[in-house]
């Protein structure tokens, strides 16, 4: 089975129990997953990342991420990696999920394929955000199998 980084942005920690949650059942099917709290660059050396990031304030990344968004940033190709990202956040904002959105643009901008649009998990929505992701999960485990 493969091996992927699952990249976490959290600032309160909603999407790290939904990181973990991913994991957990990656794992199950056979996936080997490394897990970045506190994402750094060069240790996310895998060809195929999945992102949970939350928004933070007024469509703020979460702050550790802060460090990774500038990594990237100067970063100049990417065209090897394949991504998916799972954003989490309030649609009560105008700014909703948009660390989720500016980050699938950024990962673009640099040569990343991103295999499915966002999948935007609604924290106001009554389903946990944990069971949305789950529910959304088959649909990437069919994009990289």
């Amino acid at each position: 089975m493969q091996t992927l980084d699952l990249i976490v942005g959290s600032q309160m920690g909603s999407a790290e129990y939904v990181a973990e949650q991913l994991m957990e059942s990656l794992e199950s099917q056979g996936y080997t997953v490394n897990l970045h709290e506190k994402p750094e660059l060069e240790a996310c050396q895998q060809a195929l990342w999945l992102v949970v990031t939350s928004t933070y304030g007024a469509g703020d990344y979460p702050e550790n991420l802060l460090p990774f968004i500038s990594a990237l940033k100067a970063s100049s190709d990417l065209s090897q990696l394949r991504f998916a990202v799972v954003g989490i956040g309030d649609s009560s904002y105008d700014t909703f999920n948009h660390a989720a959105i500016n980050l699938a643009d950024l990962l673009k901008e640099k040569g990343a394929t991103q295999l499915l649009d966002i999948e935007k998990i609604d924290v106001l929505h009554p389903d946990l955000p944990e069971d949305t992701a789950i529910a959304w999960l088959p649909k990437f485990v069919e994009c990289v199998a």
